[in-house]
C-alpha cells in the first residue's frame, strides 16, 4: 500500500490526462527458474569509488534576521534552482489546529503585499519550471528552477510571501483555499484505499502524538479555522529565522548574497519554532483490523514504529528493508511471488521523518491463494530474515543500485529529488546540509551484521497488520461542513471585492535578458546490423542512457487479444537463455544500472540507464535482455496473472474507470488505438503468440537506437557493436500496422456516459474528442501555447474558475494526447460529488466562449509565450529529459533544431494565430464526456445540463457482470 505521506499542489496531475485504453505496464517481478550456470558479468566500479562520486559542495552563511542561505554552484545550464524549506510541519499543529500547515501551503500561494496574483503567474511569467510546494509532517517547502537572468525575480516573489503575506491574506482568499483542500481530500479519500493511511497512523501513534493526526487534517478543524487563527500561525511559523534558502545551479556564492540580502534582508525575525518532541512508541501487543474497499485483491501489509532520520540506524533499516522486499531480487520477491506464487506482488520500506518512522512489509494476494496461507507464510519469512540476517552481496548489491541511482541524479538542481531538496532536507531536518553525505558513508561501509541488528531492534517488536479486502468500505466518511450549503458556494472567491494592505511597497526587479537553450548537437551513424543511431554528448554526470525502439507500441496488438504487447514486453527480463531473472536482477543491481520498458500506443522501448564506468557490461547484460528471451510458461501465468489484477485496480479506480471507457469512446474497439485489454483478452494469451510478436516486431530492421552519454560517439558506437551488431532479423515478416480504419471509426460526440462508482465523495470528470492535429504540423506550436490559456496550466480559464475561483475541485486540466497518427484533446478532472453537473456545465461555457468571443487575451499571449521561451533550458536539464525529445523529433518527424527554433516560433505568435490554431482544432459539440461518480447523486445534476445520458455500472461489478 503506497502511503500518502505529504500533500502537493495540483502541478503533479500534469498538463493533460491520461487516456491510455490499455493497462499499464504492472511490475516486473524476476521469475525463480532452475538454476544454471550463468555466464559471470563484472561490475567495474566499487562503493567507495561511487560514494567519491556523490558530491554536493556548497557554501553556507546566515543573515542578521536568522535566514540560512545554502549556495551549491553548478554551471552546466542558465538554471537555478531555488527552495525555502519553513521548520513547520503537521507535527507541530496543536490539538483543533490540524491542517494549518497544509493550509497555508496554499495560501502563501494565493499572492502577497507586493505580488496579489497567484504565484503561479509570476512563476510563469519568470520561465519557471519544476515548480511546486509540498507540505509533510516535518515541513513545508517551495520550490521552482528559473532562467538565470530570472534569479532575483525570483527571490523578490519568495521574500514577499515570508516577510509581506498578511496584508494579501483575505476572508475570500481562506474561504476558498479550504474549499480546494477539502477537494485535495476528497480526491485522495476517493481512491481505493484512500482510507488507510488515517487507520495507520491512529494505530501505531497513541493519542495526542504529534504524528498520529495526517497532513492534511481535520474537516472539522479546517471548518472552524479564522482569520485571526490563520494570522497568529503565520507570525509563529514563517520568518527568516525559521527558514533556510537554497540556491543551486548557475550561480555562486558571492553572486547569491548580495541578491539575498537585498531581498530578505529587512524581513523581522520571528518566534523559532522547536520541532515538536516525538517519542518512538510501541505497541504493547500486536494489532490486526481488516479493511474494506473497492481494491482489486486483497492485501496484507504489517507495519513497525521505527526512528527518525538522525538515528545511526537509519541506513541499516533502509537497506534491511530493501533487501527483504524493495529490489527486485529481494527475498519476498523470490520466494513469495517467483517461488511459491503466493503473491502477485510484494513491497518494504521504511518511512522516515524528522522524529520518527514507519516500516512496512506489504504482500499482494494471488487469486486462488487462501489468505491464512499468505499472511503466515508472510510473517515466517520476516521471521527467517531476521533471524539469519542479509549477505555480503546483497548489503553491496543494496547500496551499489541506491549510490547509482544518485549519482544519475545529480544533473537535476531543483524539483522534487534535486540537489537544492537534498541539501534543504539535511539542513533543515537533520542540521547539516550534507547529511546525504554522511548517510553515504556509513552506505559503503555497512555489515551484514549492522542491518542484522537494527532489523532485531525494530522489527521484533509488536506489529500493526492490517488486512485490506475488496468490498464496500464499511468506515463512516468525514465530509466538510461546506457541503450541506445547498443554496451557496461557500467556497466561492470574488476576487473584485478583496482589499489588501500593502505595508511596503517593494517593486519587482526586471528581468533584462533571455536565457538561451542550448539543445545538444545531434549526430547519427549505423550500427553494424543496420540499425539507426541518434546520438547526444552530456557531460554533467558519468552516466549513459540507451534507448532501444521499435515501431510497435499497444497499436500493434491484434484487435482480439488486446495486451499482447505489454505482456511481451514485461516478459523481456523475467529470464534469458542464460540467466534466470534473479540472476538478471542481481546483476542489475551489482552493475548500478536501470532497465526498463514501456513506449505507449507508437513505440515499444528498452531503456538503460548505466553508469558508464560499467557501460561494456551493462550493454552485455542489455543485450541478452532484448535478443534471448526465455518466456518460460510459469513466468507467463505470472505476469498474466498480475497483469489480471492491474486490469482489476483500473476498474475500481475512478480514473482507471474513465480512461478505460474514453478509448472506446473515442477510437472503438477494432482500431489501432481502440480497444481496451480485458481480463478475458490477456488470458487468451499464449507463449506462441508472445513469440510471434517478439518475432514480428522486436527486431534490428524494425527499431533504432538513441544515446546520450558523457561518453563520445565512437566509444559508443565500438560497445554497442560488441553487443548488438552481431544481430539479425528473423526470416519471419516484419509486423506492419494498420491505420486505415480510423478514419472509418465514427464517434458521437455531445453526450454523457455516467459510469456509477457509489458512494465517490468526488465525481472525476473527462471531455475529449478526436481532433484533426498532427504533432509534426507547423501549426502545433501555435495549438499547445493557445491551450495554455484554456486548459494546460495553473493559470488556465478552467482551473482558475474550478479551483480557484469555485473551491469545486482540487485541479483541473485539458490539453492535446498526441499520437503518431491521432491526437485527441481531453479536459477534466476531480470534483465534489455535489457539484459535477455544475462543473461540467462551466467546462462547456468556459470552452464554448473561448472558441468564439473570448479567445486568448494579450496578456495571457505575454505571459504564455515568456513562460514557454524561459522554461527551454530548464526543460532540457537532465539526460533523460533530453532523450525523450530526441526520440519524439523522430516519431514526429521534426527537425534537429526543432526546440531551439521553438523561440522565434512563440515570439512570432499573436492573439489571431493562436485563436486560429484552436479553433480549427476542437469544437466542445464533438466533446464526449465520461463521468464517474455516484449516480443516485450525479444523475439528477447531469440532467439538467439537456445531454444525452447513458449510465453504466462500474465495469467488472456484479451488475455489469464482471
Amino acid at each position: 500500500m503506497k502511503l500518502r505521506l505529504f500533500t502537493a499542489s495540483p502541478l503533479a496531475l500534469g498538463a493533460a490526462l491520461a487516456l491510455a485504453a490499455n493497462v499499464p505496464a504492472t511490475p516486473v517481478f524476476a521469475q525463480d527458474a532452475p538454476a544454471i550456470d550463468a555466464p559471470q558479468i563484472e561490475a567495474g566500479a566499487d562503493l567507495e569509488n561511487l560514494v567519491e562520486q556523490v558530491a554536493i559542495p556548497y557554501e553556507r552563511f546566515q543573515l542578521e534576521n536568522g535566514l540560512t542561505v545554502i549556495v551549491h554552484e553548478d554551471r552546466k545550464a542558465p538554471i537555478v534552482g531555488v527552495a525555502v524549506w519553513y521548520n513547520v510541519g503537521s507535527k507541530d499543529e496543536p490539538e483543533g489546529k490540524t491542517g494549518f500547515a497544509h493550509l497555508f501551503e496554499h495560501l502563501m500561494f494565493n499572492g502577497s503585499e507586493n505580488a496579489p496574483n497567484d504565484y503561479f503567474q509570476y512563476l510563469q511569467e519568470m520561465g519557471a519550471t519544476d515548480y511546486n510546494g509540498t507540505t509533510n509532517f516535518d515541513r513545508t517547502n517551495y520550490f521552482q528552477t528559473v532562467p538565470r537572468p530570472a534569479l532575483e525575480r525570483a527571490l523578490w516573489l519568495e521574500s514577499d510571501r515570508m516577510g509581506y503575506l498578511l496584508g494579501a491574506v483575505t476572508q475570500e482568499k481562506l474561504d476558498n483555499q479550504r474549499g480546494v483542500v477539502q477537494n485535495e481530500k476528497r480526491q485522495g479519500d476517493n481512491q481505493p484505499g484512500g482510507l488507510v493511511f488515517y487507520e495507520i497512523l491512529e494505530t501505531l501513534f497513541p493519542d495526542g502524538h504529534p504524528y498520529q493526526h495526517s497532513v492534511i487534517g481535520s474537516m472539522a478543524d479546517l471548518d472552524a479555522a479564522s482569520m485571526e487563527d490563520v494570522r497568529s500561525w503565520f507570525i509563529d511559523n514563517y520568518g527568516p529565522n525559521n527558514a533556510t534558502l537554497v540556491l543551486a545551479g548557475d550561480v555562486s556564492a558571492e553572486e547569491a548574497r548580495p541578491l539575498v540580502e537585498k531581498w530578505f534582508g529587512d524581513i523581522d525575525r520571528g518566534p523559532v519554532n522547536t520541532p515538536a518532541a516525538a517519542d518512538i512508541p510501541t505497541l504493547s501487543e500486536d494489532v490486526r483490523k481488516v479493511m474494506k474497499d473497492q481494491v482489486a485483491a486483497t492485501s496484507v501489509d504489517l507495519y513497525w514504529p521505527a526512528p527518525g532520520i538522525t538515528s545511526e540506524e537509519l541506513t541499516a533499516l533502509n537497506v534491511g528493508t530493501r533487501i527483504l522486499g524493495g529490489l527486485a531480487s529481494s527475498r519476498l520477491d523470490e520466494i513469495l511471488v517467483r517461488d511459491e506464487q503466493l503473491a502477485v506482488g510484494v513491497s518494504a520500506g521504511n518511512y522516515d521523518f524528522q522524529r520518527v518512522g514507519i516500516l512496512n512489509v506489504s504482500a499482494t494476494l494471488k487469486d486462488g491463494v487462501p489468505l491464512a496461507q499468505l499472511e503466515a507464510r508472510l510473517k515466517q519469512l520476516i521471521d527467517w530474515y531476521i533471524e539469519t540476517g542479509p549477505t555480503e552481496d546483497e548489503v553491496r548489491r543494496a547500496a551499489t543500485s541506491e549510490l547509482a541511482g544518485t549519482i544519475r541524479g545529480l544533473e537535476q538542481v531543483g524539483g522534487f529529488g534535486g540537489k537544492a531538496v537534498t541539501l534543504a532536507r539535511g539542513e533543515v531536518l537533520a542540521g547539516t546540509p550534507d547529511f546525504y553525505a554522511r548517510q553515504f558513508e556509513t552506505l559503503a561501509t555497512l555489515t551484514p551484521e549492522d542491518v542484522k541488528a537494527a532489523m532485531e531492534k525494530w522489527m521484533t517488536r509488536p506489529a500493526f497488520t492490517l488486512v485490506l479486502e475488496p468490498g464496500e468500505r464499511e468506515e463512516e466518511y468525514e465530509e466538510a461542513a461546506s457541503v450541506a450549503e445547498e443554496d451557496e458556494n461557500a467556497s466561492e472567491r470574488d476576487r473584485s471585492a478583496e482589499q489588501i494592505t500593502v505595508s511596503k511597497e517593494r517593486p519587482a526587479p526586471p528581468i533584462d535578458t533571455i536565457a538561451t537553450l542550448d539543445f545538444p548537437d545531434l549526430q547519427r551513424t549505423t550500427l553494424a546490423n543496420g540499425m539507426q543511431l541518434t546520438y547526444a554528448q552530456r557531460d554533467a554526470v558519468p552516466a549513459t542512457y540507451v534507448t532501444m525502439s521499435f515501431n510497435a507500441g499497444s497499436a500493434a496488438d491484434p484487435a482480439v487479444m488486446r495486451g499482447l504487447e505489454n505482456l511481451t514486453i514485461g516478459l523481456f527480463d523475467e529470464g534469458t537463455e542464460e540467466l534466470t531473472s534473479q540472476e538478471i536482477a542481481e546483476t542489475r543491481e551489482r552493475l548500478g544500472v536501470s532497465i526498463s520498458t514501456g513506449g505507449g500506443d507508437d513505440r515499444s522501448t528498452f531503456t538503460l540507464s548505466a553508469l558508464s564506468a560499467n557501460l561494456a557490461p551493462s550493454l552485455e547484460l542489455f543485450s541478452q535482455i532484448i535478443r534471448e528471451p526465455a518466456f518460460n510458461e510459469k513466468d507467463i501465468d505470472r505476469l498474466k496473472s498480475q497483469t489480471v489484477t492491474g486490469i482489476r485496480a483500473q476498474m475500481r479506480s475512478p480514473q482507471g474507470l474513465a480512461g478505460r471507457a474514453i478509448g472506446i469512446e473515442l477510437f472503438g474497439t477494432d482500431t489501432p488505438y481502440g480497444g481496451v485489454t480485458t481480463i478475458e483478452s490477456v488470458e487468451s494469451i499464449g507463449r506462441d503468440d508472445i513469440v510471434a510478436f517478439k518475432d514480428r516486431w522486436i527486431r534490428p530492421d524494425n527499431g533504432e537506437v538513441f544515446v546520450v552519454s558523457d561518453r563520445p560517439l565512437g566509444e559508443i558506437v565500438s560497445e554497442l557493436n560488441a553487443a548488438f551488431g552481431d544481430w539479425v532479423a528473423p526470416s519471419v515478416p516484419k509486423g506492419e500496422k494498420d491505420f486505415s480504419s480510423l478514419a472509418s471509426a465514427e464517434v458521437k460526440g455531445n453526450r454523457i456516459v455516467l459510469i456509477d462508482r457509489p458512494n465517490s465523495p468526488q465525481s472525476v470528470i473527462y471531455g475529449a474528442q478526436r481532433t484533426d492535429l498532427d504533432a509534426s504540423d507547423e501549426s502545433w506550436v501555435d495549438f499547445t501555447n493557445a491551450n495554455n490559456s484554456l486548459g494546460g496550466n495553473f493559470l488556465s480559464r478552467l482551473n482558475m474558475n474550478l479551483r480557484e475561483t469555485k473551491g469545486w475541485s482540487y485541479g483541473v486540466r485539458g490539453g492535446p494526447q498526441a499520437r503518431e497518427n491521432a491526437v485527441v484533446y481531453a479536459l477534466g478532472g476531480g470534483v465534489q460529488a455535489d457539484r459535477t453537473g455544475d462543473s461540467i456545465a462551466e467546462m462547456i461555457r468556459e470552452t464554448s466562449e473561448f472558441l468564439t468571443t473570448s479567445g486568448v487575451t494579450a496578456e495571457e499571449l505575454t505571459r504564455n509565450v515568456a513562460s514557454e521561451v524561459g522554461a527551454l533550458p530548464g526543460r532540457f536539464e537532465t539526460s533523460p529529459a533530453v532523450l525523450g525529445a530526441m526520440q519524439s523529433l523522430t516519431l514526429y518527424g521534426r527537425p534537429d533544431d526543432y526546440y531551439e527554433g521553438l523561440v522565434g516560433k512563440y515570439e512570432a505568435q499573436t492573439t489571431e494565430s493562436l485563436d486560429a490554431a484552436a479553433r480549427a482544432a476542437i469544437d466542445v459539440e464533438d466533446f464526449v464526456w465520461v463521468v464517474v461518480g455516484d449516480a443516485s447523486k450525479v444523475k439528477p445534476q447531469l440532467e439538467q445540463l439537456g445531454l444525452p445520458i447513458e449510465v453504466r455500472p462500474m465495469e467488472g461489478s456484479e451488475t455489469a457482470g464482471g
